[in-house]
């Protein structure tokens, strides 16, 4: 299976030759400045706690609703814990998506994490996952804080003790009688800086090409799917492009399908206007607006229906 979007080796950037880490940043900035994505092998993160997550994320999904339903506390903003079917939509989508999720957040920070008592390798499995994401995190933003002729430190710095988060996402068979517009997830774009996605349990991940057309990204086990956030696009003043994308439904009702997207967000005081260098770069005019990171998230939190 051949994927679609450029492919980058991480041990090119961690242990290459100096030409060859400065080519994995430059590869790096031109992916997220062309179609804002690539895949990321070589990287680190075990296979074996992957399928850990999964697994333990399947047995949580497959609990009644009446049980999965005491982990969801509406006052969190869906920061936390348990978010119903349907509780979501994409920005101006009229439909909620066709998913479920958890949200979980670093340990040390408020709010506390909610865990399932009815599944207790769930806590273990995501706290070790969630770890090895968040220093695979750190170094791409590193790579991309050099592209961008930043402080090396800039960018991976503004996301300690932040509001990060990994999703555990589950989608449903799609029922028949779903109208054919809604999807397991509308047209949309991340909220935040960058976002690493594990290998999916199946295909249906599709980004929008410059022409409107729809790319599909295979899900290739021992690849991270990486994309750019509307949080770096403004601080980047649209040099890295947070692209349009989209989960398709499958051609059956018979189908679920999990994934682990891992929400890269900086501390809500970080200061997300366009910086100078990055004006220069994309023709001198600032094209985004001058605000921080708390703002830009309670305003989308909105938009999208959990606030």
């Amino acid at each position: 299976m051949a994927q679609t979007i450029p492919v980058l080796s991480l041990q090119q950037f961690l242990r290459g030759t100096l030409a060859q880490q400065n080519a994995f940043v430059r590869q790096l900035g031109e992916a997220l400045g062309t179609i804002g994505f690539f895949a990321l092998i070589k990287h680190d993160i075990q296979p074996a706690l992957i399928q850990d997550a999964y697994e333990t994320a399947e047995a949580v999904f497959t609990l009644p609703t009446s049980i999965k339903q005491q982990y969801e506390d509406r006052a969190l903003q869906g920061q936390r814990g348990f978010t119903a079917f349907g509780r979501e939509h994409a920005k101006d989508s009229p439909y909620p998506d066709l998913k479920e999720f958890w949200h979980i957040g670093p340990e040390h920070t408020l709010p506390a994490n909610l865990w399932p008592a009815e599944v207790p390798a769930f806590e273990p499995a995501m706290q070790a996952l969630f770890a090895q994401l968040d220093c695979c995190a750190q170094i791409l933003l590193e790579a991309c804080a050099l592209y961008l002729d930043l402080p090396r430190a800039a960018l991976a710095q503004a996301t300690v003790d932040s509001p990060t988060l990994l999703r555990v996402l589950h989608y449903p068979p799609v029922s028949p009688d779903s109208p054919p517009a809604q999807m397991r997830a509308a047209a949309h774009e991340d909220i935040n800086l960058i976002t690493l996605l594990c290998e999916a349990t199946a295909p249906g991940l599709e980004l929008q090409q410059a022409d409107g057309t729809w790319l599909p990204i295979a899900a290739i086990p021992g690849q991270i799917i990486v994309d750019t956030g509307d949080m770096l696009q403004n601080l980047t003043n649209g040099l890295f492009k947070s692209t349009t994308h989209r989960v398709m439904n499958p051609n059956n009702d018979r189908d679920r399908r999990f994934s682990l997207p891992f929400f890269v967000h900086p501390r809500p005081e970080t200061d997300l206007s366009p910086r100078p260098g990055c004006v220069a770069r994309t023709g001198g005019v600032s094209r985004f607006p001058q605000i921080t990171a708390g703002e830009y998230l309670q305003q989308r939190l909105y938009e999208i229906g959990l606030t």
